[in-house]
Parts: C-alpha cells; sequence; structure tokens
C-alpha cells in the first residue's frame, strides 16, 4: 500500500565523527620543602575502624575559631546620638557665650563712640568760646570800620 522509500545520495554518504583530543593534565610542579625544626614531636595517632582496619597519622589540633568581641552593653548607635547631644549642647554653649561676647563688644565700642563725641564737643566749645579773650584781625577791623562809619562825619 506504502510506496518504497526512495533513497537520495546525501543520505547514503558516510558520517565523520570527530572525537575530542584530550589534553593531558598540567602536572603542577612539587611545593619546595623547607627545612623546619619542629617545637616538639607531634604524638602518632592510631584509630580503630568499624571494619577492623587501623588507621595511623598525626594527631591534628582543631582550628580554633577567632574569639567573638563582646558586644558592648550599650548599642554604638546610642553611644553616637549621645556624642552627638553633648557635642550640640557644647555649640550651644558656646554660641550663647559668643553672642554675649558681642553684646558686651557693641557696648564698649557705643562708649567709646559718644567718649571721643563727647571730647571733640569740648575741644571744639574750648575754641570758640577761647577766642572772647583775646580778639582776632577780623573782629577788629570789623568793629574799626562800624566805628569810622559812625564818626565819618564828625
Amino acid at each position: 500500500m506504502h510506496p518504497e522509500p526512495a533513497r537520495h545520495a546525501s543520505a547514503e554518504r558516510a558520517v565523520e565523527v570527530h572525537q575530542p583530543t584530550p589534553i593531558p593534565p598540567a602536572i603542577p610542579a612539587p611545593a619546595p620543602v623547607v627545612p623546619m625544626q619542629p617545637g616538639t614531636v607531634p604524638a602518632v595517632a592510631s584509630i580503630v575502624l568499624p571494619d577492623g582496619r587501623i588507621v595511623t597519622g598525626y594527631a591534628i589540633n582543631p582550628v580554633q575559631p577567632e574569639p567573638v568581641a563582646a558586644k558592648p552593653p550599650v548599642s554604638r548607635a546610642a553611644v553616637n546620638i549621645a556624642f552627638g547631644g553633648i557635642g550640640f549642647a557644647a555649640v550651644c554653649g558656646g554660641l550663647i557665650l559668643l553672642t554675649t561676647f558681642i553684646a558686651a563688644l557693641t557696648a564698649l565700642i557705643t562708649q567709646l563712640i559718644t567718649l571721643a563725641a563727647v571730647i571733640f564737643g569740648g575741644w571744639v566749645a574750648v575754641q570758640v568760646f577761647s577766642a572772647g579773650g583775646h580778639q582776632g584781625n577780623t573782629t577788629v577791623n570789623i568793629r574799626k570800620a562800624v566805628i569810622k562809619r559812625n564818626h565819618f562825619h564828625s
């Protein structure tokens, strides 16, 4: 009922399978042996396994983990907040002292300016009122002119 399958030339071609070439593993150079004098000769231990075999070797001390630092009784954040509050209080106290110092300095400068004005005003007053004791040329000449004018026709 079904026709015979037709054979094609491409299907009859031989298929080549390529196998990967294994790369030999790199043999690492042996580590240099450093001569070392042991402080004490380690003890040799033998263990009998449940199946009757005996395993012999050096006993190795287990590695001790690093001791965990004890936590402080107060958290680090609380300590930082407390130090921040102390610093803030110190700055506020310093600012209060600074404003007090500035107010005192302002009062001092105001008093010095007032003192200078009083001294300068006194000097001016002395200059003005001391002119009545001896007359200057201008005053004398004006009075002579007034006197001459009034007695011009006599």
